[in-house]
């Protein structure tokens, strides 16, 4: 027992010491230890820095809190002396990077001897990554202009602020959505607006739009499809990137569909996968094709307006909110006739509600899993359907047309494998 004690704290002063030692060859291999400007930490100072660190943890483990104090104070001491005394050299340079990043190495080797290696291993991977990355860091904070910079901080007092303050009630004459869920869909408008802006400056809008799509498919490819055929009506001459957009986020949507099922229930995720592959491998097809046949250049990059887009945002929340509420009546309505009658209409209100439930009916034993996994194939391709309405009534453009095909081989896919199995 002892021994894996003695194990044990080996293992936290080890990591810690691999803290300092990973900083240390990153500062050596910069340039920044060595030469007439040379800071006051390398290899060997970062690595001892690393192991100081550690053994204050180990102290404060074992109740030993003064001494811990007096050692981790003593080496803050020493890294700010000396940055004073480098910084009195005529030759020094305003750059106090070598000193930050070792208190840095000090605070996680100090995690690693109070037991946090995990945590402490993660952290100091990303410290490293950003000490390597300077120059590419640099030039993309240079990319960055005051109306980008203005627009992530008001998305950050929307997101952290606001959001947490309103209610999460549900509301009935809303559908039973709460003033939370609301507003958390206008932040995902604003989030695909600001992503997709951000993903055409740096990438062009052949490009930018399909990887903004696949990102915005993750959290929900209904509202991509509703976003990005309303940015058709504004950006004509981008319709056909947009268009690759709503291709990859209805691709991802399957990506989804399995990975949800499988963590709900393995056994309608093995069901499910035959309905899964045919749309991800006929739409990876289609934005290829879309892509070979995009210009990389549509027009060049323009602004158009806030990079949130918050007005538009609120807009088509408002549309979507009163299109859930018409659906979920229509729903009441028809009634819970079947398991393949609700999945249609699930499909077409909420696809996550959709793969719970057919999930957990599997997973109860009242139906088995291949009906399940029939049903959430169904559900999806009544969900694509419904994206089809979206595109071609409010799209515009070569949007419609390119959005059509893609939305149309997808849900052929789906239909194919709902025939042959």
């Amino acid at each position: 027992m002892q021994d894996a004690e003695t194990l044990q704290l080996a293992a936290r002063l080890g990591i810690a010491g691999l803290v300092g030692l990973a900083v240390g060859v990153e500062r050596e291999w910069s340039g920044h230890a060595r030469g007439p400007t040379a800071h006051f930490a390398g290899l060997r100072t970062f690595l001892i820095l690393g192991l100081t660190g550690g053994i204050a943890g180990l102290l404060s483990t074992t109740d030993q809190v003064i001494p811990a104090t007096v050692l981790l104070l003593g080496a803050v001491a020493f890294v700010v002396a000396a940055f004073a005394v480098r910084m009195r050299r005529p030759e020094a340079e305003m750059d106090g990077t070598t000193e930050a990043a070792a208190l840095v190495v000090l605070g996680l080797s100090l995690l690693a001897g109070l037991g946090q290696m995990a945590l402490a291993g993660g952290a100091v991977a990303i410290v490293v990554l950003a000490l390597g990355e300077k120059q590419r860091l640099h030039a993309l904070v240079a990319k960055v202009d005051e109306e980008e910079l203005h627009a992530a901080a008001r998305f950050a007092v929307m997101a952290l602020v606001i959001l947490p303050l309103l209610p999460s009630t549900g509301i009935p004459w809303l559908g039973n959505t709460s003033l939370r869920g609301i507003w958390a869909i206008v932040l995902l408008f604003s989030g695909i607006n600001f992503a997709g802006y951000v993903a055409r400056k740096v990438l062009g809008a052949g490009r930018g739009y399909g990887v903004t799509g696949a990102l915005g498919g993750i959290v929900s490819s209904t509202l991509v499809t509703l976003q990005f055929a309303r940015q058709s009506r504004v950006e004509p001459q981008h319709g056909a990137a947009l268009a690759t957009g709503v291709t990859a986020a209805c691709s991802v949507l399957a990506i989804r569909v399995w990975v949800i099922t499988a963590v709900l229930a393995s056994s309608v995720a093995v069901q499910v996968l035959p309905y899964v592959i045919p749309p991800v491998l006929v739409g990876g097809l289609v934005i290829l094709a879309s892509l070979r046949h995009t210009p990389k250049a549509e027009g060049g990059f323009q602004g158009n307006g806030s990079p949130l887009g918050l007005a538009n945002s609120i807009r088509m929340t408002a549309f979507f909110v009163v299109a859930l509420v018409g659906l979920d009546w229509l729903q009441a309505q028809f009634g819970q006739q079947g398991v393949y009658a609700s999945a249609v209409l699930l499909g077409l209100t909420d696809m996550d509600a959709l793969l719970v439930s057919m999930s957990r009916l599997a997973a109860d034993g009242v139906e088995p899993a291949a009906v399940s996994a029939r049903a959430i194939a169904i559900g999806t391709l009544s969900n694509t359907a419904f994206k089809l309405g979206l595109a071609l009534i409010i799209g515009r453009g070569v949007f419609r047309t390119r959005a059509a095909v893609g939305l149309l081989a997808l849900g052929a896919a789906i239909g194919a494998a709902l025939v042959l199995r």
